[in-house]
C-alpha cells in the first residue's frame, strides 16, 4: 500500500502545485495546502486516504529530501564565494539566532511565564528550515545579493541554532537542578562536539564522492555515487545512536559539509553537471515531502497554545527581523540586505520539531506544551513563509516582476 499513498501524495502535490500557481502563490504553498487537505481537513470528516501508521514509513521520503536540500546549500559555500562576501552572512546568521531567542524569552518572562519553561521555548526559535526558501528561489529563478546571503545564512543557521539551543538548554537544567550529576560544563561544550562531529562525517563523504568521481566518468554513476552519499549521511544520526545514545548528530550539517567539500573540490563542470542532474531527480521527493509535512500538521494543536502561541510566533519573527538587519549593519551589508534578508528566514520545521523531542526530555512537564507551541508555529510559518519569502525577493529586485507574476510551469 505504500506505492499507493505515494501515488496520492504525488498526485495531490502536482495537483495543488498548479492551483498555486494560478493565484500566483509559490509551488510550495501548494504541496503544503494539498497535504492539508488529504491530511487533517478530510480527518475532520473522519476520511483518512492515508492512515496515520503510514507516516512512520513515508519518514524516509522526508529524511531524503532534507539530506538532498541540505547537500544543495552546501554546494554554495565555495570559497571564492566567501573570500567575495567576507563575515556578513556568518554575522548575520548569529544575531537573527539569538535574537529570535531573546525577544521570544523576554517576552514570555514579562508575560509571567515559568523561567525553566521560557528558556527551552525561546532556545527552540532560533530554528530556521531552509527547504522552503530554496524551494522559492529556485522555482522564481532568484539571483542577486540578498539571495546569495540568505542561502548561506539558513546554511549557518543550523549551526547556530543548535549552539544557542544547547547553551540555553543548559541553563534550564542548573536552574532546575534536575539531578546531583548533571554536569554543566559537559552540557555546555557538547552541542560544539556534535557538531564538529556532524562536520566532520559530511567532509569525509564529501572527500569520498569528490575522489569518486575521478573513478566513476559516466553521469548515471556519478549521480548514483551521490545519491548513496546522501542516503548513507542521512542514515548516520540513527547509526551514532546505536553506539553513542546521547549524541544527536546533524544530518543537515552533515550533508551541508558534504556539499561544501564537494563543491570546492570538483571542476565546474563536473559540478555543474551533478547539480543539473540533482535537479532532475528531485522534484519529485521534494513534492512528496511538503505533502506530507502539510498532511501531518494537526488542527487541533491550534487551540491549545493561546497567548503562548502568539508570543512564540509574533517574537520569533521580530527577533529575526531585528537580528538580521543588525547583524547587516555590522557586517556593512547593502541596505537591501538589511532591509529584506531577515524576512526569508520566517519559515520553521524539521529542525524545530528535532529540538522539540530533546527539551520534552529536559522539561517533561512542559513537554506537551511546547509541542503544541512549535507545531501551531510550524503550521502557520510554513504556509506563509514561503509567500513572504517571496515577496521580500520581488521588492529586492530578486525576482523579475515577469516570474514573479506568470503562471509558471515547474
Amino acid at each position: 500500500m505504500i506505492l499507493f499513498y505515494m501515488a496520492v501524495i504525488l498526485i495531490t502535490g502536482l495537483l495543488f502545485g498548479k492551483l498555486a500557481k494560478y493565484f500566483k502563490l509559490p509551488n510550495v504553498t501548494g504541496y503544503l495546502l494539498g497535504g492539508l487537505i488529504i491530511g487533517p481537513v478530510l480527518g475532520l470528516a473522519s476520511v483518512h486516504i492515508i492512515p496515520d501508521t503510514a507516516y512512520e514509513e513515508l519518514h524516509t521520503i522526508s529524511q531524503i529530501a532534507l539530506g538532498f536540500i541540505a547537500f544543495t546549500i552546501g554546494t554554495e559555500f565555495q570559497l571564492s564565494y566567501f573570500k567575495r562576501v567576507g563575515k556578513l552572512p556568518i554575522v548575520i546568521a548569529t544575531l537573527e539566532s539569538f535574537f529570535a531567542i531573546i525577544v521570544v524569552f523576554l517576552t514570555l518572562i514579562a508575560f509571567g511565564n515559568d523561567l525553566r519553561f521560557s528558556l527551552v521555548l525561546s532556545a527552540i526559535a532560533a530554528a530556521t528550515a531552509p527547504a522552503a526558501t530554496i524551494m522559492v528561489i529556485k522555482q522564481y529563478k532568484a539571483k542577486g545579493e540578498v539571495t546569495e546571503n540568505l542561502l548561506s545564512v539558513v546554511a549557518i543557521d543550523d549551526a547556530t541554532a543548535i549552539v544557542f539551543f544547547g547553551i540555553f538548554v543548559a541553563i534550564a537544567k542548573a536552574v532546575g537542578n534536575v539531578s546531583g550529576d548533571v554536569n554543566i560544563s559537559w552540557m555546555i561544550i557538547k552541542p560544539f562536539v556534535e557538531i564538529i562531529l556532524s562536520l566532520g562525517i559530511g567532509a569525509l563523504a564529501g572527500l569520498i564522492i569528490s575522489y569518486g568521481f575521478r573513478w566513476y566518468t559516466g553521469r548515471g554513476n556519478r549521480l548514483s555515487l551521490l545519491i548513496a552519499f546522501i542516503f548513507l549521511v542521512a542514515a548516520t544520526p540513527e547509526l551514532i545512536k546505536l553506539a553513542l545514545p546521547d549524541f544527536e548528530v546533524s544530518t543537515l550539517l552533515a550533508c551541508m559539509m558534504m556539499g561544501a567539500v564537494f563543491t570546492n573540490l570538483a571542476k565546474e563542470d563536473v559540478l555543474d553537471t551533478i547539480m543539473f542532474l540533482v535537479d532532475r531527480v528531485t522534484p519529485p521527493i521534494f513534492i512528496m515531502f511538503f505533502v506530507i509535512s502539510g498532511a501531518e500538521l494537526k488542527f487541533d494543536v491550534l487551540l491549545t497554545v493561546g497567548g503562548i502561541g502568539v508570543i512564540y510566533i509574533v517574537g520569533r519573527v521580530i527577533g529575526k527581523l531585528f537580528g538580521a538587519s543588525l547583524g547587516a549593519k555590522v557586517a556593512n551589508g547593502s541596505p537591501n540586505v538589511r532591509k529584506y534578508l531577515g524576512w526569508g528566514l520566517v519559515p520553521q520545521a524539521g529542525v524545530a520539531i528535532g529540538l522539540t523531542i530533546v527539551a520534552a526530555n529536559i522539561v517533561p512537564e512542559y513537554s506537551a506544551k511546547i509541542s503544541a507551541v512549535i507545531l501551531s508555529a510550524t503550521f502557520i510559518y510554513e504556509l506563509v513563509g514561503p509567500l513572504i519569502t517571496k515577496t521580500a525577493l520581488t521588492k529586492a529586485g530578486e525576482i523579475s516582476p515577469e516570474l514573479a507574476n506568470q503562471k509558471m510551469s515547474h
